[in-house]
């Protein structure tokens, strides 16, 4: 029996040995907002936080996980200053990579709350977006820091 601690709540379960964080989150917690991609850490779909970090869940044994805190896209509100950033810088446009962008982004401006493009560019490397939307996201990631700064508003 595993305990995890995701988006705040804590989940006990049984899960199989090596068994990917991705399928545990999506399959046996229903958070399907983490999405599956590539299953080889090449694509940043599956992207969540663990203990503030970017880590590819879809390669990341579960048992790994237990005693940290999992954050995936469904543990930030609607209001979060990326969120708002990325829906006003229309970056979206199929929609599949965002949690794990978004996550990504949320992890750059823990650490960088005020990042260049350089910055941005490397935090962002490996979570591919196929629709090729890198120019909104990192202008979206500007806007969301500025609001960051300015405790949470545009």
């Amino acid at each position: 029996m595993l305990t995890l601690n995701i988006n705040g709540r804590d989940y006990q379960l049984n899960a199989e040995p090596g068994e990917p964080l991705l399928w545990v989150i999506r399959e046996k917690i229903g958070l399907t907002g983490t999405k599956f991609g590539c299953g080889k850490s090449l694509c940043g779909s599956c992207t969540v936080l663990i203990d503030g970090k970017p880590v590819r869940s879809c390669v990341t044994p579960v048992e790994k996980t237990a005693g940290k805190t999992i954050l995936t896209i469904e543990g930030l509100s609607d209001d979060h200053p990326v969120i708002k950033a990325w829906i006003e810088n229309q970056a979206p446009q199929c929609g599949y990579c965002h949690s794990g962008q978004i996550l990504g982004a949320v992890a750059l401006l823990e650490k960088k709350p005020d990042p260049t493009d350089d910055d941005i560019d490397r935090a962002m490397r490996g979570i591919l977006c196929r629709c090729g939307t890198y120019n909104r996201i990192r202008k979206a990631i500007h806007e969301a820091s500025g609001a960051l700064r300015n405790g949470g508003e545009s």
